[in-house]
């Protein structure tokens, strides 16, 4: 998992991705902001992972808790992201816990918890600026 992260650090979500079964699930935190409800299907999980890696946002892997047979797998993942600004300042900074659930080795529902919710959605404020700016 850290070197999908690593990746997708990079810019490349395409290690992170493969790692989904086609059917699958991401539940994000519902809000006014591009990331909301539910992405069912790995091409929908894929233009989440696109706009992830558009918004500049970082992320890091702090604990992996697994659990479970592999037919029935548990993760809990601690992760925390973060995005800065084209001069070095921080735009977003949250923590979150990742519960995920798997099966024979491709993540079948992924669901996020966030520290903060409305600090996704002040992020959505500042990409939305970012991006009307013709000069970012």
């Amino acid at each position: 998992m850290q070197r999908d992260v690593q990746a997708l650090n990079a810019g490349d979500y395409h290690p992170l991705l493969a790692n989904y079964a086609d059917d699958a699930v991401l539940h994000f935190p519902d809000g006014e902001h591009r990331f909301a409800g539910d992405h069912r299907g790995k091409q929908s999980i894929e233009r989440f992972l696109q706009e992830f890696v558009a918004a500049g946002l970082q992320g890091e892997v702090h604990d992996l808790v697994v659990s479970g047979p592999p037919w029935r797998m548990t993760m809990i993942v601690r992760f925390d992201d973060h995005a800065l600004g084209p001069q070095g300042e921080q735009l977003y900074a949250n923590r979150a816990v990742l519960l995920i659930r798997a099966q024979w080795g491709r993540v079948v529902e992924h669901t996020d918890f966030f520290e903060n919710t409305e600090r996704i959605t002040h992020l959505e404020r500042r990409l939305r600026e970012r991006d009307a700016d013709p000069g970012s």
